[in-house]
């Protein structure tokens, strides 16, 4: 029986086996799916006039557009906040100053303990008892607040976790040509850390878009699931079918985030295996198509 790199090559009664386990599941998924379709079907919740508002334009120009808006908007506002905000306080927990360090730390653990949806309702009642902020705007900016400070604090342990994780003889090295600690960090440490944080951080954007549903149904936050849930009362209790649609926006959404950062996680590495451009014995550039070589 021939081995291969990582698992002993399997032989005809474990292929046979593998056989049939993928059967059963997939059976059992098809059965599973008629299950849901019948049951469906039964409760009147395939009838097409449950159906038939999504296919105009009314529904999604008053509803899941408007609703999807917002989604984005406040995600977007607390990425662009929480990122930098992150960086700094991840960094600020690595510092060899320890009124730098501790500070740092204790806002990490306190917020990434606290659940999101506290923050937010906490966040709103801030603003009601020492802010201006006008009734229609605090909804948006209370869960762009607290989702500021839970994935702040989440971010701040992935840039962490990320420089963390390269080998130490980068920082040797930087600090070996007189780099100052700030500028191995900016220069050296960073750079080469944000490919191995990208999955982490796309990751929590994904949750970042997820938990603005929160502030939909506690903070009367206009959002696609809250719109979703306005749309199933104005078109008559078809619930199911606005869920599904918000569901498979929001899979539409993430799914697009993932892939660009899968194709922006392969060109940083592709970038980082690159040699350079070859230098002839002169000094020069090589001859090979990288243009004529100095004088």
């Amino acid at each position: 029986m021939s081995a291969s790199v990582l698992y002993e090559a399997q032989g005809p009664r474990a292929k046979a086996r593998n056989v049939i386990y993928t059967a059963v599941f997939l059976v059992s998924v098809a059965v599973l799916l008629w299950w849901v379709y019948t049951s469906l079907d039964e409760k009147g919740q395939l009838d097409w006039s449950l159906w038939s508002p999504f296919f105009g334009s009314e529904a999604w120009t008053t509803y899941f557009l408007p609703g999807l808006k917002n989604t984005l908007l406040a995600a977007a506002l607390s990425l662009v906040i929480a990122l930098p905000l992150g960086a700094v306080l991840g960094i600020a927990r690595l510092s060899d100053h320890a009124w730098v360090r501790v500070p740092a730390t204790v806002v990490v653990e306190f917020f990434r303990a606290i659940p999101v949806l506290i923050l937010m309702l906490f966040c709103r009642e801030v603003y009601v008892a020492y802010t201006g902020v006008s009734s229609d705007a605090r909804p948006l900016y209370a869960v762009v607040t607290g989702l500021v400070l839970y994935n702040a604090s989440v971010l701040a342990e992935v840039v962490r976790a990320g420089i963390l994780s390269l080998p130490k003889g980068q920082s040797e090295a930087a600090l070996a040509i007189g780099l100052r600690k700030n500028q191995m960090m900016r220069m050296v440490l960073l750079p080469q850390a944000v490919t191995a944080m990208l999955p982490a951080i796309v990751s929590q954007i994904v949750v970042i878009v997820k938990d603005t549903a929160l502030g939909g149904y506690m903070l009367a936050f206009p959002e696609m699931l809250s719109n979703a849930t306005t749309a199933s009362s104005y078109y008559g209790a078809n619930i199911i079918a606005c869920l599904t649609v918000a569901a498979l926006i929001f899979i539409v959404v993430n799914f697009a985030l993932t892939s660009f950062a899968s194709w922006l996680e392969k060109r940083l590495r592709r970038g980082k295996k690159s040699t350079g451009v070859p230098l002839a014995p002169d000094g020069g550039v090589d001859q090979s198509g990288f243009g004529a070589a100095a004088n």
